[in-house]
Order: C-alpha cells, then sequence, then structure tokens
C-alpha cells in the first residue's frame, strides 16, 4: 500500500500541471492592465535594473499605476522573461508553476497536521481541481506568490521535528510572504505571534538547545519583520489600501446621513452612527460572509476576472463535508490540541484582509484561506467515512465520480461560455489594437487611443516590447499625477484620450494632461469605442469582443 501514494500524488501533480499549463496563452482570454503592468515591469528591471518609472530595483513596493503592487512576482518572472521573451506565456508559466508547487505543499500541510497519507492525497487532489485556486493560478496575480509562500511556511512548520533547520525556513517564507501580496502582511505577522504563542515551550526549549537554529530565527524576524511597521508607515505601502478600506469619504457620507435622519437623542444618534460603530457592522458582515455557503459554493466572487460569475469557489458536493469539518476542528481545538488551535487561529484571521475592505466576497483578497477549506472537506470527508464504514466504498465511487462530472461541467464553462461572454472583463483586443497600429505605424504621423477600457500605453509597452529605456527618456512622453493615479497620456507618436473627451466633430484632441493633438495638418490614425468618433473621419476596421460585439473602432484623418 505505502508505494501507492508517491504515485497517486504524482498524478495529482500531473493533472494539476494539465489544468493550469493547457491553453495558458489564450485562457484567459487576454493579459489584464495589471498583468501586462507586471510583465512590463519585469521586463524592464530585466534590461535596465529599474521599473518603468526609473526606481532601481524596487523592494517594498513599485509604483505600478499608483497601486503599489508587491515585488516578489515581479522578480519570478524576469528569468521567465528572460528565457521565453516577453508574452502571454512567459509572465503567466510563473503562476501555472506555482499552482502546481501550491498543490504539493497542500499535501505536506495536511500530512504534517493530520499524519494520515490518504487524506493528505485528498486535500491535495481538492487543490489541484478546485475552482478557487484552478481559476486564479492560470494568470498573473500577486496572490499566487502569497499563497504558495503561506501555505509552504506552514507545512514547513508542522514537520518542523523532522529536521532542525526547518523552523527557521518556515520564519523565512513566512518573512518573503510580505513581499508578496499585500493581504500577508496582515496574516503572516499575527500567524507567527501565534505560532510562537501556540508552542511557546516548545520552541524555547529548541532555543535554549540549538544556538545555531535560535540564531537564523532571530536573525530571520529582524530582517523581515522589524522592518514591517516602518514599510507600512510609507504612503506607498498604505496607497491602495487607503484607497479600498471600509470607512472611507463615501461611508462618512453615510454616517453623516443616518444622523441628520436619525430621531433618536442626539446622545444616542453619536454613540450608534460613528465611524466605529459602523466599521465593526460592516465588518462583521462581510467577515461572517466569507464563510457564507453564497461565497464558497454558489455564487463565488463579485468580480468577474477572479471567479467565474455564478459558480462558487468549491464544489457543492463538498458543502456538507466542509462545515462538518469546520465542526471537527473547533472541537480539536477546544480539546486543547494545539495544532488545531493553530489551524482554527489561521482560518479565522484569513478573511480579515478581505473584510475591512469595500468589495464584498472579494476572491483574491480572501486567498489566505487556502488551502484551509480542502482540509476542512477531507476531514469532513473521512469523519463521514469512519461513522459509515459499511459504505465506504460505494461513498468513494459516487464522491469521485461527483468530482469528475463537476470538474468536467466548470471546464467546459471555463473554456467555453466564460471565455466568449466575458472577453470584455479581460480587456480583449487591445493585444490586436497594438499589432494594427504596429502594422501602421509608418503610415501616420499620430496615433490616438481611447482611455475607454483601461490604461492602453500599457498594453503598447507590453505587446510592442518597448525598449524601456528609450519610453523613460521618450521627449514627448506626458505622465502625470492625479486621483491617486499616474496617468501617462502620450509617449512617441502615441496619444491616449479619454472617451468622454473625443470631440464630436473637427481634428483636436484634448487629453487629460491638457494636451492637444492637432491633427488637421497631420495623417492620424484614431482607435476609440464602438461609435465615438468626430464627424468626417473614415472608418477601417473593427476589433471584436469574442462574442462579436464591438470593442474598438479604427479611423483615420488624412491630408488629401
Amino acid at each position: 500500500m505505502k508505494g501507492k501514494f508517491p504515485v497517486l500524488l504524482l498524478a495529482i501533480i500531473v493533472l494539476a500541471a494539465c489544468l493550469r499549463l493547457t491553453a495558458l496563452s489564450k485562457n484567459p482570454a487576454s493579459l489584464n492592465w495589471d498583468e501586462v503592468s507586471h510583465g512590463y515591469n519585469a521586463y524592464s528591471i530585466l534590461k535596465t535594473g529599474k521599473d518603468e518609472w526609473g526606481q532601481l530595483l524596487p523592494l517594498t513596493n513599485f509604483r505600478a499605476y499608483g497601486d503599489y503592487p508587491l515585488p516578489l512576482n515581479l522578480y519570478i518572472t524576469i528569468p521567465f522573461i528572460s528565457l521565453l521573451g516577453l508574452s502571454e506565456f512567459s509572465i503567466r508559466l510563473p503562476h501555472a508553476i506555482l499552482g502546481v508547487l501550491t498543490v504539493i505543499a497542500t499535501y505536506y500541510l495536511a500530512l504534517g497536521i493530520t499524519k494520515k497519507k490518504k487524506l493528505s492525497l485528498l486535500v491535495s487532489l481538492l487543490a489541484a481541481i478546485g475552482p478557487w485556486y484552478l481559476f486564479t493560478s492560470r494568470f498573473v496575480l500577486q496572490s499566487n506568490l502569497s499563497v504558495f509562500l503561506l501555505i509552504s511556511a506552514m507545512a514547513v512548520f508542522f514537520h518542523r521535528k523532522k529536521k532542525r533547520f526547518l523552523l527557521p525556513l518556515s520564519i523565512f517564507l513566512l518573512g518573503l510572504s510580505l513581499f508578496s501580496y499585500h493581504t500577508t502582511r496582515i496574516v503572516s505577522p499575527i500567524l507567527l505571534l501565534l505560532m510562537f504563542g501556540i508552542y511557546r515551550d516548545e520552541i524555547v526549549k529548541v532555543i535554549k538547545k540549538d544556538k545555531l537554529v535560535a540564531a537564523a530565527m532571530i536573525f530571520f524576524v529582524v530582517l523581515f519583520f522589524v522592518p514591517l511597521p516602518f514599510i507600512l508607515s510609507n504612503p506607498e505601502a498604505r496607497a491602495r489600501s487607503q484607497q479600498v478600506f471600509l470607512v472611507n469619504e463615501a461611508a462618512v457620507n453615510k454616517i453623516v446621513e443616518a444622523r441628520q435622519s436619525s430621531e433618536l437623542p442626539a446622545i444616542a444618534t453619536k454613540l450608534i452612527y460613528n465611524r466605529p460603530s459602523y466599521f465593526v457592522y460592516e465588518f462583521s458582515k462581510n467577515y461572517l460572509n466569507y464563510f457564507s455557503p453564497d461565497f464558497l459554493f454558489f455564487k463565488g466572487g463579485t468580480q468577474y476576472q477572479f471567479s467565474i460569475p455564478g459558480k462558487g469557489l468549491l464544489y457543492i458536493v463538498n458543502l456538507p463535508f466542509f462545515y462538518l469539518g469546520l465542526l471537527y476542528i473547533f472541537r480539536k481545538a477546544l480539546k486543547g490540541k494545539k495544532k488545531y488551535k493553530l489551524i482554527l487561529a489561521w482560518l479565522l484571521i484569513a478573511p480579515i484582509p478581505a473584510s475591512i475592505t469595500l468589495e464584498k466576497f472579494a476572491v483574491l483578497r480572501s486567498t489566505p484561506m487556502l488551502p484551509l477549506p480542502e482540509l476542512l472537506t477531507a476531514i469532513g470527508f473521512f469523519a463521514v467515512l469512519k461513522r459509515l464504514k459499511r459504505f465506504k466504498s460505494y461513498i468513494w465511487v459516487a464522491y469521485l465520480i461527483a468530482l469528475v462530472a463537476l470538474l468536467g461541467s466548470y471546464l467546459t464553462t471555463y473554456y467555453n461560455s466564460y471565455r466568449t461572454d466575458y472577453s470584455w472583463a479581460w480587456q480583449y483586443g487591445y493585444k490586436e489594437v497594438v499589432y494594427y497600429a504596429k502594422d501602421h505605424y509608418d503610415e501616420y504621423d499620430k496615433i490616438i487611443v481611447s482611455k475607454k477600457y483601461g490604461e492602453p500605453h500599457e498594453f503598447f509597452l507590453f505587446f510592442w516590447s518597448w525598449d524601456p529605456e528609450q519610453y523613460r527618456n521618450d521627449p514627448n512622453l506626458v505622465r502625470f499625477y492625479q486621483s491617486s493615479w499616474y496617468w501617462v497620456d502620450a509617449f512617441d507618436k502615441l496619444y491616449f484620450v479619454n472617451d468622454w473627451e473625443i470631440p464630436s466633430k473637427g481634428t483636436t484632441f484634448v487629453l487629460e494632461s491638457k494636451k492637444e493633438v492637432d491633427c488637421s495638418d497631420a495623417n492620424c490614425l484614431f482607435i476609440t469605442s464602438p461609435g465615438n468618433y468626430p464627424d468626417g473621419w473614415d472608418k477601417l476596421d473593427t476589433i471584436k469582443f469574442l462574442d462579436d460585439s464591438s470593442a474598438f473602432e479604427i479611423y483615420e484623418k488624412t491630408i488629401k
């Protein structure tokens, strides 16, 4: 029986790889603006040592559009771009690989906790085929790296007694996660404190007994965790959180309106309608939603780029097992089992980053929960098998058939109707726009592109593989900061105009930066949203979304 486990685990790994690598460049339908930003900044660092804004080897954050993502993803992407060039495949490949590695880490995490190989194999299988991580590990996301590092850190911790270096390695991996995604800057330090709190006596013994291990642990804590408060005090590190935090300007306006319309006494009104009470109420509501069947099993996330609309993040067949597993670890934790105390604590703190933000059912910000839903499901499933031993074989067969059927249904939707119906959500068409402009570049003096679907300049930089040094030193480069965002209005002969500022007639465009683009005495190519163009321009072509609706229309104005 022992010999079967490596074979089964290998089969699960191969399955995970196939699910993540198949048609990777084409599904999702196109690169979105975050993907091209990560890809081009990695390319820029590879070529010049600086990101697109000229920052040398960014360590804590890089600017991007002004949302300041964390930089570790850039550095894992660079070797793939160096080997394969700048393309959809080269920047998505490391994330597909991370997805496979996470399946392996999940197996060892479950094995370290439960000591049960069959259960651990089921957990890894659920991680390999589950919609939540299968969907997200097929494109560029910071959370793919943070999930891998967090799971690996915890897996190593639960195997710490096997090798003396595993305990400091766990701290090292948690430390690295602080530079992978904003969520782990909240979750990882709390987990570290919980690890030391729950296993305090054991860790103190290790520190007293092994000075080298103690020195390594202290070194990694000082290297990664001590500087964190100073990093977070930087406005750049908090730029994104300030935009999405629950208590923003709109929330304050709601509080003021509630006070004004309240018929309660003034003191009671102030006690009920204020920022802390608003935060507690909204946070509690959001937090509980992340454990709800709606989020986990029926509807999934609210953003079309992070899950298939109307599809849960876990397969419906796992619903009873998940909640049984949740009950099981609660009971074990209450009985004082340290490993289940830590797992329960992990599960309870994981939704915090998502719960303090405006977005409801935020798939990415709740990824610190992974792979705990799969672990709880497997624990619940095996608890049922234990109670129904006589029907064990039938339950296994029925369960595996259900998983295969649900996976088949999910993949059918993912590769067909989702790809077609939601190509617009992936900013499909920008690649075609860039290629069209590149093919006709020499025919025009100026090329004007609408900003209708995002940040077109980044797509031009990426798909054109624009020389980073040349871009940064372009005399026609127009960049500015406004409304907590960094905008690019022009470079080379390319100009980018807000869709609502396109004139209904004439040949002059006024950009957000107030720069004027005059086509009265120039040959101009204009790429715009459907039907939004000045009178008198000649239509050349249409670029369509995959559902055959129009994405862009292409016009020209030439000197005759």
